[in-house]
């Protein structure tokens, strides 16, 4: 699948079938997350790969009983590494760079799952302190994003997007 067929094929899907992802697939996704663009190249976030049950069910707990977590076979908790940004650009490194770092990792995560004909979602709604305590995430790492990834158990259509005219402005607002 070509890029632009991969980022218009990327659905948010919540059910998934009870199939283990091939290690080969994990670790192209896994590659294609290192690959992503950071801040100052500093690749300030961890990624927490979870296949054990009882962690997946603390995750599903943390995020208000989104239970698809713990029916995929694994996901991918992005943190944000504040110490790591930190080093080299202050308290905008900890408190921002680190967290776009993150994000940008986990978008590419997305994508690559789904240019293997995998399924994923974007979780952000959990309870940050209760995500971090079921990975044993050490105080300078935040959990940003869980990204549960499995075969999709169900096709959702694509959904409506705003207008490139709406979207963009030239120069300024």
């Amino acid at each position: 699948m070509d890029f632009f067929e991969a980022v218009n094929e990327r659905r948010s899907v919540r059910m998934y079938e009870n199939r283990d992802l091939s290690p080969p697939d994990l670790q192209k996704i896994l590659e294609t997350v290192n690959a992503s663009p950071s801040a100052g190249n500093l690749q300030g976030y961890e990624v927490v790969i979870v296949t054990d049950p009882a962690i997946k069910d603390a995750l599903v707990k943390a995020a208000y009983g989104q239970g698809f977590i713990s029916e995929a076979p694994v996901s991918l908790v992005f943190c944000a590494d504040h110490l790591r940004s930190a080093g080299k650009y202050g308290k905008r490194g900890a408190e921002l760079y680190a967290i776009q770092d993150a994000t940008i990792a986990a978008a590419y995560c997305q994508l690559a799952a789904t240019s293997l004909g995998l399924a994923t979602v974007w979780v952000g709604a959990f309870d940050t302190p209760a995500a971090a305590k079921a990975i044993n995430a050490p105080e300078n790492m935040t959990p940003v994003a869980i990204i549960p990834i499995g075969y999709a158990a169900e096709h959702p259509d694509p959904r409506p997007r705003r207008t490139l005219s709406d979207l963009t402005r030239e120069n300024q607002f």
